[in-house]
């Protein structure tokens, strides 16, 4: 298939057809969603989009690094090539790299002034000017709702200046917007006369759907029948259900505690395949795995607080009435809530729980209809939880970008392989072994 046909049988066709003609330029359009839904992988097929139709995209990534962008980036032509058997697959790369400019801030905020001098030296030095300026990762909780309209004012300002449609991500949280919201979510609903366009990627269990949630001055947006695959987060049509490549191992991250045993051992292969982690801990705990280590405040651990009648009726057990425990407990709720899917090696119980307080993890994914996976040390064997109970599973992926990997710290030689062998599939033969934690 010739490029100009790829362009025409493009997904994002339908989306302009549903906001009526698309964003349009000195526009504002933000895609919203929960962390780890897919806002990246949407906002790059919205940029390659444009990439292939030889309009110049400026991509700007705060606290990301360059070379995640653009295994992002890569990863997607790639499967777009595959699945569309492309002519011309270097000549067409050529012109994808030509128009993209991407550039990386280690912080989570970009101050209007830096983008405007951004854009101006690309545009003096290079001669590059924007048709669609995307801006991935602008932290809207750090400012309040005035701070946010008047940095988003003058982006919008500076893209109309440069004839550039602007997209923006928003990340939402499930206790204020709830599974399915219908008008504009927190953060940005305090900026919603700035909104033109607002996609909500909203979670199944195996596809994200692509939900008009604002079209300009239309009361009534149009369903744009868009679907992210879950698993691989090509934007689609309904309907269209094709295997694709997997993403580069880059685009994942592993949520963890660093204990010794299971987390660490999920940590050293994150490290090994180049994945990102993030390890929970708090104040005056040690760890096994320092990479990625977030230390959680006492207000963050108290969202993950749990009562101990609730741990009795769900875990059919008593934990240690500690201090120390209900912190190890409330760090676990971290690493479950933002995961798309759990992975935890330990023993299942006859009562269908996990053995351990990392079985809180296991009940903490089934209460939130998050897939499941127990690796059970004494069966030797992989089990997906199904409903209303575990059913044995031969060989499971990763197949969310971000996953929680936890379990036992009494690690047998089969649960270490077994993980090794969950990553393998995964992500393909191990690469070098590294050293350190």
């Amino acid at each position: 298939m010739y490029r100009k046909e790829v362009n025409e049988q493009s997904p994002l066709r339908i989306l302009e057809g549903s906001i009526h003609g698309g964003l349009g330029a000195g526009n504002l359009g933000i895609l919203a969603a929960r962390a780890g839904v897919g806002k990246t992988a949407c906002l790059v097929q919205i940029g390659l989009d444009d990439l292939m139709r030889e309009r110049p995209v400026l991509h700007l990534a705060l606290k990301q690094t360059v070379e995640h962008v653009q295994s992002w980036y890569d990863s997607l032509f790639e499967d777009l090539a595959l699945r569309t058997d492309l002519a011309e697959r270097e000549r067409v790369h050529t012109i994808v790299l030509k128009h993209r400019m991407i550039s990386a801030f280690g912080e989570s905020e970009l101050a209007p002034n830096k983008l405007a001098k951004t854009g101006e030296m690309l545009r003096e030095h290079l001669g590059f000017k924007p048709a669609a300026i995307l801006v991935d990762g602008h932290n809207w909780e750090a400012r309040s709702a005035v701070e946010n309209a008047a940095i988003v004012g003058a982006f919008k300002a500076y893209a109309e200046q440069v004839g550039a449609e602007l997209w923006m991500t928003a990340q939402t949280h499930r206790r204020m917007t709830g599974e399915h919201p219908m008008r504009l979510p927190h953060p940005i609903s305090s900026i919603a006369e700035l909104v033109d366009v607002c996609l909500f990627l909203e979670p199944h269990e195996d596809v994200i759907t692509v939900r008009l949630l604002k079209d300009h001055d239309n009361e009534t947006p149009a369903d744009t029948k868009l679907r992210l695959h879950a698993d691989t987060l090509r934007l689609t049509a309904e309907g269209d259900e094709h295997g694709t490549p997997r993403m580069h191992a880059s685009a994942y991250t592993l949520l963890s505690g660093g204990a010794k045993g299971s987390e660490a051992c999920f940590g050293v292969l994150a490290e090994r395949y180049g994945l990102t982690e993030e390890t929970f801990t708090f104040s005056g705990r040690s760890v096994e795995r320092t990479r990625g280590l977030i230390e959680l405040t006492d207000a963050e651990l108290k969202r993950g607080a749990v009562s101990e009648v609730y741990l009795q009726q769900h875990m059919h057990r008593t934990y240690p009435d500690t201090r120390l425990f209900r912190r190890m407990l409330q760090t676990i709720w971290h690493q479950v809530n933002t995961a798309g899917e759990v992975f935890t090696v330990g023993l299942i119980l006859d009562d269908n729980t996990v053995k351990g307080g990392t079985g809180w993890a296991a009940m903490l994914g089934r209460h939130w209809n998050k897939p499941v996976h127990v690796f059970d040390q004494e069966k030797r064997q992989w089990f997906r939880w199904r409903h209303d109970g575990w059913v044995a599973e031969d060989a499971p992926i990763i197949r969310s970008r971000r996953f929680c990997g936890t379990g036992t710290r009494l690690l047998s030689e089969a649960g270490k392989q077994a993980i090794e062998a969950l990553y393998e599939r995964s992500f393909g033969p191990s690469p070098l072994h590294v050293v350190g934690s």
